[in-house]
Order: structure tokens, then sequence, then C-alpha cells
């Protein structure tokens, strides 16, 4: 028997509505064989020209199918997740990415049957699909909004003036078109694209790019730990280098020597990622490493560092006075440059000149005078802060007391009415202070210049959707610090793993201080030449509590865990 050719034009939700009332068969079949509405899903075309109420739709939708129904317009969009599907597919189907947890992403849809969608989304983005509902009409006013947004994550380009951007472009384009022709063009720049989405979106803080005799492999630096990542096929490596030369306007030709080149990627109109890259040669090509330099980073709230309460006091007092020098102390990746910023951020008050020496300058903020260390020409720390002193300064940052020469300057400066903060490394708060005296500084510049020392790591925190108690034997607690008499009560807590956390039962990190102002009776110890030891008793008994001592609080509020604390601290 033949079909209905009427039948056939309506998809089984518009047969539903029509069944309960909702909307007119002759008219919804006129509209599907509409010449107007081009390549436009049925259900939506109705919804425009009016033959379905987009809020009975939805309402309908809901019941049917005991779908929750979402207001589209109480959502903010994430411009960086909007990336992840592809806009040609956004149009075609009509949906929307709203969030993404795990392997699951959340998508608006208007219509729940359309499997074909959800099948290719699925398909496209490597994830999982749960649709969401929402109204139609809502639904084709934020897809056009998010296919017309402006400049996207595809967008990258350097500090350079508008006109030149044409010319770069133009430039990418033609040394694509001349490369050896081993390697697709656009699937290199698609992957490159999508890595350094993926890794903004997941807030890593390095990508490695290491190639290998039979395998190419991509892993991501997440809170301090690598972990792997990707394995693109190794025939797209020669393509993936030199696409990231080009971007860094780096020469593309040059693979014996090493090569160091900035880029910049726009996310959204408001937001800008730069990234360090280096080449380095290696035995099977150039490993590369992308360093991620947001600028938000340089905005974190004293109260977000994870200082104690006592701490953040004795932080506070120190960058508020006039003079003198505070020294933040800790391995690479430990904060150090975060918890500066955070100090030079609270100071940034519009009534004070405020100059930084860096190498390099990673994160540019308004209002300090960033200087980008360059040993080639000359131009040291040791040199940039003898032209501060000739800048009327308030303020200074030292990002590194590397020599002699700069420690002497900087300890100059903050004797004579300068406030100065400076890095150094070291293992803990004590040994700064000798480490001062063993390059050559009088234990009186000492004592008189230094107000303040701390050290810090990063730990871990426990993802708060996954943690759970644990068994750890008391004898095991007592030899990491614990006190007998503190164990009862409570129970540490340990990774579990989840969506939220990538299976890894840790999100984000916390910081862990040993905040030590330099008091009267350590300055009597530094002026007799006191080792590390005395001024390390001096402080235990002033109150200042060590990092394994700080982090094992946070292990008793539950915040880290017993391993990652050992791990940091493991002096």
């Amino acid at each position: 028997m033949a079909a209905n050719p009427e039948q056939i034009a309506l998809t089984p939700v518009l047969r539903a509505l029509v069944s309960n009332g909702l909307g007119n068969e002759a008219q919804l079949v006129n509209l599907a064989n509409d010449p107007g509405r081009g390549k436009k899903p049925l259900l939506f075309y109705a919804v425009e020209k009016g033959a379905v109420p987009a809020a009975a739709l939805m309402a309908h939708l809901s019941q049917r199918y005991n779908m929750p129904m979402l207001d589209l317009d109480a959502v903010i969009i994430d411009d960086l997740l909007l990336r992840r599907v592809d806009k040609n597919l956004m149009s075609r189907y009509l949906v929307l990415p709203l969030s993404k947890r795990g392997d699951t992403l959340y998508l608006a849809m208007a219509d729940p049957t359309d499997f074909k969608a959800v099948e290719d989304i699925k398909f496209n983005t490597g994830l999982q699909v749960v649709p969401i509902l929402v109204e139609a009409d809502k639904l084709m006013r934020a897809v056009h909004l998010a296919n017309n947004a402006g400049t996207g994550i595809e967008d990258i380009f350097l500090d350079k003036a508008k006109d030149e951007a044409t010319a770069d472009a133009q430039e990418e384009f033609d040394l694509a078109k001349d490369s050896d022709g081993t390697v697709d063009d656009a699937p290199v720049v698609r992957f490159v694209q999508q890595l350094l989405l993926d890794a903004i979106q997941r807030g890593v803080s390095d990508i490695h790019l290491e190639p290998y005799e039979k395998d190419l492999r991509v892993r991501y630096r997440l809170d301090g730990v690598l972990q792997d990542a990707l394995h693109p096929p190794l025939a797209l490596r020669d393509g993936i280098t030199s696409r990231l030369k080009i971007l860094c306007r780096l020469d593309i030709s040059e693979r014996r020597l090493p090569q160091d080149g900035r880029l910049r990627v726009r996310v959204s109109p408001a937001r800008v990622i730069d990234f360090r890259v280096s080449f380095l040669p290696t035995s099977f090509g150039e490993t590369i490493v992308l360093r991620l330099l947001d600028p938000a980073s340089s905005k974190v709230p004293i109260e977000h560092l994870g200082f104690l309460p006592e701490q953040r006091k004795a932080f506070e007092e120190a960058i508020h006075r006039p003079y003198g020098m505070i020294l933040v102390t800790g391995p690479t990746g430990s904060g150090k440059t975060t918890t500066l910023y955070t100090a030079l951020n609270i100071l940034n008050t519009g009534d004070c000149n405020i100059s930084t020496a860096e190498d390099p300058v990673e994160i540019p903020v308004y209002g300090i005078n960033q200087v980008n260390i360059n040993e080639r020409i000359g131009l040291n720390f040791a040199a940039a802060l003898r032209s501060f002193l000739r800048q009327d300064p308030d303020i200074i940052m030292v990002g590194e007391v590397r020599d002699l020469e700069t420690a002497e300057t900087a300890i100059k400066a903050a004797q004579t009415g300068h406030l100065v903060l400076a890095t150094l490394h070291t293992n803990d708060a004590p040994q700064s202070l000798t480490r001062l005296e063993n390059m050559g500084i009088p234990t009186y510049n000492i004592a008189g210049g230094v107000h303040l020392v701390m050290a810090q790591r990063l730990a871990r925190k426990l993802c708060t959707h996954c943690k759970k108690p644990v068994r750890i034997p008391d004898q095991a607690l007592v030899e990491a610090g614990f006190a007998a008499e503190e164990l009862q009560g409570w129970r540490p807590m340990g990774p579990a793993g989840c969506d939220e956390c990538n299976k890894t039962g840790y999100k984000g990190r916390i910081g862990l201080y040993q905040v030590m102002p330099v008091s009267d009776a350590m300055r009597e110890i530094i002026m007799r030449g006191g080792t590390a030891l005395d001024l390390a008793r001096q402080s235990a008994t002033e109150g200042v509590l060590t990092m394994r001592q700080n982090g094992l609080r946070r292990v008793k509020e539950g915040v880290t865990s017993l391993e990652e604390v050992l791990r940091v601290t493991n002096l």
C-alpha cells in the first residue's frame, strides 16, 4: 500500500502535535513543501512561521519525553565550548553546546527525537551527548548569535597593527601551500586550533609535543602534573611544527637550532591568551613546549591563594610597609609569580610608581612598568635595578636574585626607602637568609634590609565531588608530622576520581606556605653568623609553621591528601 506523502512530510513530533490539537496538519504540510524553508528543520520553520507556538511545543515535549525544560535566556554560553562543535553542524541541526562535564556534552535541542543530530555531534566532538530541551525560537536566535560572534580561536595573531594582520594571513597561507606536500595542511591547521582550544578549556599550564621514532605524544601539565593527552598520527609531526612556527613568526627552515617564540590567541572579544613556545631539536624531530600565559592568573585575589589567617596577616603587613625587602622562594612552578602579582595588584592603586624586572615578562599589567631582561644586550637584573633607582620608584619587583650584584643592588634599594619584592631559589625560608650571606652580602645588610621571607609550594586539591575518607595507619600519620593527640575525631580524605576531575581525584591547587617575618631575635642570629638551622629553630619558637605543617593542617581540613602534601614538601 502506497504511503501517504502528507504523512511522510511530517516528523513524529509534529504528528503528535497535530493529534494533540497544537498544530494544523494542512498548514504544516504546506510549510514542509515551502521552497523558502531551504534546509531548515521543519519543526523550527513551523515555529518561525507561527504555525506552532514555541512555549506550547516545549511543554508538550517535556511532558511526552519526560525531559526537564531549560530557559536559554538564563544561560551564559561559554565561547570556548562553542568551538568544540562544528559551526556547520550547529546551523544544520540547530543545536547548541551548553556545558561539558568529563566526557559528556550537554546539548540544547528543541527536537529530542533528532537522533541523527545527536550521533553527528557525538562523532564530531568525541563526547557523549545528553540533550537538554529548550524553546525553538530562543535556540534559533542563540545559534545565529553563536555563529556570528566575530573573532574566535582561529583568529591568532601577534601584537601587530591591523593592517599587518592581513599580510601575515597571506604569508601563512603561502608558506603552508609551499610545504613538502606530505601532509594535508587543512587537518594540521584544524589539529593545532583544536589543541590550543582544548588546552585553554581544560586549564592546563603547559602543552608538550614530543616526537619519537614511531609515535608523536602530546601531554598536558594540569595542576602541576604531566598527563598523557593525545597521540596524533606521526605523519602530522612536521606539519604541526611548521604551523606553530608560522604562528610564532619563526624560521620554519631552521630545524637544527632551538628557537623561542610567542603567539596570541583571542578566544572571545574580551579574552586573550598568550603562549610562550619553545622548539628544541631532538633525535626524532623538534620537541615543542607551549606555556599558557593567561592574564587572569595575575589577578588572583589574595583570599584564593590559600594563606592561613595568621600567614595572610603577616604577608599583608609586610607588603604595606614603605620600605624593606620581601623574599619569596620556591622551585619553578611553585606559584611565586602569582603570589608576587597578587601583592602588586593590591599595591597598584595609582598613587605609586611600580617597576618590575622579569625574565621574561609573561603577563602585561596596566599601571606597572615592566622590563624584559635581555642578557645578550647586557640588560640583566642588576642593570635594570640600577635604572629603576633613577626612575623615582616606590615599589620594585625583581624576577630572580641570581648573583651578588643583583642582591647588593636590591638590598640597598630596600634600605633606601623602597619596597623590594624578589624571588630566590632555596628550599625553605631560613635557607634564603643564609643564601644571601653565601652570595657575599654583609650580615648587617641582610639583617637591616629583609623584613619577610616566604617559601611556598603548590599542592593539588582533592576534587570536592568525589573525595572520600581513607584509612591511614596512625603510625604513618605520626611519621608524617601529626602529634598523637591530633589523631582523634577525624579521618583523612583521599582521591577517588570522577568526570569532574578527569578521573584524577584532584581539581585545582592550593598554596602551602612558610611565612617568616624577620624578628629582632632572628636579626641577632644573622648578625652573629648563625646557620639556617638556628634560624629555623627560632622561627619555630615564634610560631612560624613550616610548609609541611601547613600542609598537614590542610589534610586535617580535608582540602588535600596526605600523599600530596608529602610529595610537594619532601625537602
